[in-house]
């Protein structure tokens, strides 16, 4: 990993919660702060690209989600809660932003790390001073979504979190990605392999007790950039429209030759677009002053 970024953890409640740190957090205070969201079932570490490549003076943290990466999970045992929400996820997010003094910070999700932004839309909207919703969804879990991911409860039950990485990998990269024979898979296959049963568990559950968000995209105030890779499966661009239209004065980018996860499939591309949307709409003003 880059020398630039720290491994940081912080103490909530009774649980650790590891996140990644970059750029100036400390005095003196940083134009802006992103706050990167990660992807099921990876972790903080699918960021690193975009933690080393910051545009100057601006400073970004990124956590892992409980049970993901270093975070310590809800408990070590399955099943999950059956209650276990997104809301969870929110707390340590905000806990993270109120150890490094970030008042307002740019909400950058991808996938479940979009569906924890949305999460957090509704719970401290005066948090974000943007959003960047990277493949991702507004809308709830449908029946056979609900059914599909019952049964990989099922599947981790029995055979564990491994299996359902290797279940889910076809599905996050892209056709070019995948016919390049580069080593995102390799890197990617890496950070899944992080993930603790109870993380995987409770992630899944979290997912399928998300409340649609499409009612709520109509009141994003924040500047908002939505982000598709062109070869998703999981998540179709039709999915990226609905955010467009939803959402006042947004902007989609897609990202040729991409799949689930542009910013590791494509990153100098994803990069340049954060980079230069981060420039043109955002102000700054996201660190809290010193008493």
């Amino acid at each position: 990993m880059d020398p630039a970024i720290q491994t940081r953890q912080l103490a909530v409640g009774r649980r650790t919660v590891r996140y990644l740190a970059a750029g100036p957090l400390g005095e003196p205070a940083p134009l802006g702060v992103v706050v990167f969201l990660h992807a099921f079932p990876l972790n903080a570490g699918m960021w690193a690209g975009q933690l080393a490549a910051l545009p100057p003076g601006w400073a970004a943290v990124a956590p892992d989600f409980r049970g993901f990466g270093a975070s310590a999970p809800d408990s070590a045992e399955l099943p999950p809660r059956a209650d276990a929400d997104l809301n969870d996820y929110v707390d340590d997010v905000l806990a993270v932003m109120d150890a490094e003094r970030v008042r307002r910070g740019v909400v950058c999700g991808c996938s479940m790390g979009g569906y924890t932004a949305f999460a957090l839309l509704r719970r401290a909207a005066d948090r974000l001073a943007g959003l960047v919703l990277v493949d991702t969804r507004a809308t709830a879990d449908t029946a056979r979504d609900r059914a599909s991911r019952a049964a990989m409860l099922e599947l981790l039950a029995a055979q564990g979190p491994a299996v359902i990485a290797e279940q889910m990998l076809p599905r996050l990269l892209g056709e070019s990605t995948r016919a390049a024979g580069t080593a995102v898979e390799g890197e990617v296959r890496r950070l899944a392999g992080a993930a603790t049963p109870s993380g995987v568990g409770h992630a899944i559950v979290r997912m399928m007790n998300r409340a649609d968000a499409t009612p709520i995209l109509a009141a994003v105030a924040c500047p908002t950039l939505v982000v598709a890779g062109e070869e998703d499966v999981l998540i179709p661009a039709a999915e990226a429209e609905v955010l467009k239209r939803g959402i006042p004065g947004s902007r989609l980018v897609m990202i040729p030759r991409a799949g689930h996860l542009p910013n590791l499939e494509q990153p100098d591309a994803f990069n340049a677009v954060l980079t230069s949307w981060l420039g043109e709409v955002v102000r700054p003003e996201s660190r809290t002053p010193n008493p």
